[in-house]
Order: structure tokens, then sequence, then C-alpha cells
């Protein structure tokens, strides 16, 4: 008999409503799981297999009496440690948290899953406080790629994609704020979107203002269609939350036809952006996906958005966010972090408004650029990143030319400035056996075009790791 911890979300649902599985026994299987695996991984940070079975018992008699909250009830999903939790710490990979709390309150997504009947996991491990591209912490120490544990999971949310990776939770919530959803699904082998922004909302507010975005982490794209169903919608507590989309994104996904058809779809193909260097196994393969592209009907081009890197601006942003995250802390505490951390944090105080108001501006300038190239285009692709996942437990893989996260993820921050939707599909492995993601970014509030395309480009080309 197949392990329950090896099903997909819509497999899970499907045994439930057939009677030939419990909440219950999907539960017992992902904790089994957790306890085997995850000492070698290190995804989750927090585990309470009392709660988790007490979720799962409940959502059994939800389905005996045919009483069921929504689509995803009884089925197990794991919380980044950033988003909060009504009786779980949130401590978000930092010793400068209190835990014991009070911890009263769910961030909108986490109460939409628990409203619906989900059944917690547990908390999945971040860099503190979510702040680059790969996971370790001071608090939680290094998270490792279960495709090959030498290697980076890839952060900030590095703990929800290995999670995933290794049957440990088959759905995940992750945050983006430069690309730290679509890093470590590029390096697992799993898949995501980071939707429009405002598609999930977001609370508390995150200190790296409108960057930072929501995002489901799944095996599939039938799961995250799932997943993005639940959690999206506004919520009081978010002034910039979307109203709902017109139709389910489960629905959409579903009506991709046969192995896919995506005639008409006008997509560009930048290989490199007009800047990032990308290592050659990766060209290879991701332009081999693109082909895929235009073998299901779509008219493919290769073609450059047209704007120069925006690292810079983006690091004002992002660094200054990162500064305002930790003023309130004592000498002490900031002695605390983590040294790199401290050195950015340190770096953006002292940003002027000046500053932040031209970052600001060449944001919206990037936001104009990429409006008016939708509108020659639907999609456009690249690698998620130009690089495998590289040694564990460093900051930057040797040869980067920056020691900062930024100067290796060239291909995702530019559209947290833009707000747009855009996914990772895994498209490949390596020689080594490395997996590789191939990026797929539509016009802001696209997302369903996202997903329908990426649905028909895993129908065509199924891959798990």
């Amino acid at each position: 008999m197949t392990d329950p911890a090896d099903l997909t979300a819509a497999d899970l649902i499907d045994g439930y409503r057939a009677g030939t599985l419990s909440p219950v026994e999907a539960a017992s299987a992902v904790l089994a799981r957790i306890e085997r695996d995850d000492p070698r991984i290190n995804a989750f940070c927090l585990v309470d297999p009392d709660t988790t079975l007490a979720m799962a018992r409940a959502s059994a008699e939800r389905w005996r009496r045919g009483t069921t909250l929504g689509p995803l009830d009884g089925v197990p999903v794991s919380i980044k440690d950033v988003l909060l939790t009504e009786g779980w710490p949130t401590l978000r990979g930092s010793t400068t948290i209190d835990p014991s709390g009070p911890w009263t309150e769910d961030a909108p997504s986490v109460a939409r899953l628990r409203e619906q009947g989900a059944v917690f996991a547990g908390k999945t491990t971040t860099p503190e406080f979510a702040w680059k591209g790969v996971t370790d912490s001071p608090l939680t120490g290094v998270t490792r790629n279960p495709v090959d544990p030498s290697r980076t999971a890839g952060g900030s949310s590095g703990g929800a994609a290995a999670a995933v990776a290794a049957g440990m939770a088959p759905l995940a919530l992750g945050t983006d704020g430069g690309g730290s959803v679509r890093i470590p699904a590029s390096f697992t082998g799993t898949f995501t979107i980071k939707p429009t922004y405002g598609r999930i909302p977001h609370y508390p507010a995150s200190p790296f203002g409108t960057l930072a975005h929501v995002g489901p982490m799944t095996n599939t794209v039938e799961d995250a269609a799932l997943l993005l169903d639940a959690v999206c919608g506004p919520d009081a507590r978010d002034w910039s939350a979307l109203a709902p989309p017109d139709a389910p994104f489960a629905v959409r996904t579903a009506a991709v036809p046969g192995p896919g058809d995506l005639t008409g779809l006008r997509v560009a193909y930048s290989p490199t952006l007009g800047f990032a260097r990308v290592d050659p196994e990766v060209a290879a393969l991701v332009a081999a996906a693109v082909e895929t592209f235009a073998e299901l009907g779509a008219k493919v081009e290769e073609a450059d958005p047209g704007f120069e890197d925006p690292v810079e601006e983006f690091e004002v942003l992002w660094f200054a966010g990162a500064a305002k995250v930790v003023e309130h802390l004592t000498p002490e505490r900031f002695a605390a972090l983590d040294p790199a951390l401290r050195e950015n944090c340190e770096r953006g105080a002292r940003y002027s408004a000046l500053d932040y108001l031209a970052a600001t501006a060449r944001r919206m300038e990037l936001g104009r650029l990429m409006g008016l190239f939708h509108q020659r285009y639907d999609l456009l692709l690249t690698p998620t990143m130009p690089i495998p996942a590289f040694e564990a437990g460093v900051d930057a893989p040797a040869g980067s030319p920056s020691p900062r996260w930024t100067g290796w993820t060239p291909f995702t921050y530019p559209f947290n400035m833009t707000q747009q939707p855009a996914a990772s599909l895994p498209c490949g492995t390596t020689a080594a056996g490395l997996p590789v993601g191939l990026q797929v970014v539509g016009a802001r509030h696209a997302d369903a075009l996202v997903m329908n395309a990426c649905r028909a480009f895993e129908t065509a080309r199924p891959w798990r790791p």
C-alpha cells in the first residue's frame, strides 16, 4: 500500500471521499515521516503531534458525518515560522523573540486554513527574520536539501520546500520578498507560485513592505491551486488585500485539456534577462522546457524585458526593511543576530529617505516597463535560478560576485519589485541529480493564466523528485 505521506493533497482528498483513507492515517504518516527524516534535513522548528492528531481526529469525524469545512479538510499543511499561528510560537528563526508569547492570533492565511479544517503538521524553518536566500539561523541551524543533504534547500522558505520535497507535508505556506518561495522550489524540485501582491492577505504587515508575498508550496500545480483557493481573498487586517478571484483556481487548472493547449499564447523567453550569468546545464534544461511551450502551441519568441539589473535599488528597499525589523532590539540582543544580518541592518539604517524614494521610483519604472511588455507577451519564461543548489551552511556559492544573497538570485527579486505573479516549475535535473526550475511570470492579476500554463507544462512533462 502506498504510504499516505507520499500522496498529493488531491490524492488524500480522493481517499477521504472514497472512505479508503482517513485524515488520522494521513497525519500519522506525515508525523512518522517527520520523525524519520527531519533529523537529517531540519525542515521543522516546531512539531506538536498532540495538536496535529487532535485536528486530524476532528476532521475524520467531520468526514464521517458529511460536514466537512472545505476542500482541504484533513489535509496536512506546514506553516513557515514567520506566519502567526495561534497557540504556537512564531520565532522567525531568531533567539531575540520571547517564545512565551502570548500567541493568540493567526495570520490571515493560517486562519483561512484553520477555518477550513486543514491539519497543521508543524512550523518550518526560516533564516532569521526571513532575510536571505538560504535557510540557516542562530535559532535552528542549517536546513538541508532532501535531494542532497550536503546542499542548501534555498530560502527563505527553505524549510517549507524541504518539507514538501521530503513528503513531510503535501502542502506548505511560505513567504516571498525577493524569491523566498521560488529559490527553494527551484533547488528542491517542487512547485510554487508567488501570486500577485495582495492575492493572499498578509498580517502583520511585513517590515519589508509591499515586496513581501505569501505563497503556496507543493509538489503539483493542482495542489497549489487547492491551497491558493483556500487562502486568497480579503482580510480586514490587510488594507492592500485583493478581492476574491472570479473563479476558483482549482477549477481553472483542472480545465486544461489533455496534455495542455497553449495555442495562441504569446510567450517571451529571456535566458538571462539581459544581465544574468547562467550555469550551462541550467541554461540547457530551461531552453528545452521552453521548447515544450512551443510544442503545446504557444508562440514563443526570445525577448528581454529591457531593464538593467535593479539589484542596487532592491537592496535599498530590502536592507532598509531589515533595519526596521531589528530597530527595537537592545545592543545585547542586536549582537545575538546572524552576523551577516547585523552587517546588512547597519547598512540599511544608513539609507536616507531620499535613497528609499529613489529606489521606489526605480521600482515604479520597472512596473511601467513590465506592464508594457505584457501588452506584447502574455507570459515571460526565465530560469528561476541561474545555478543548482550549492553547499549548505553558506550564504553564497563559491565564485559568487557578491557575498550577499542578491548576488546569485538575479531572476527573482525584480518581480517582487513589480508585484507580478511568478511561478517556479521543476524542469529537469543536472548530471549530478540536482533540480532546476523554470520561472513563469505573468502580468499583475494574471495568476490564473500562470497557473494554467504551468499545469499544461506539468501535464506534458510530469516530473517529481
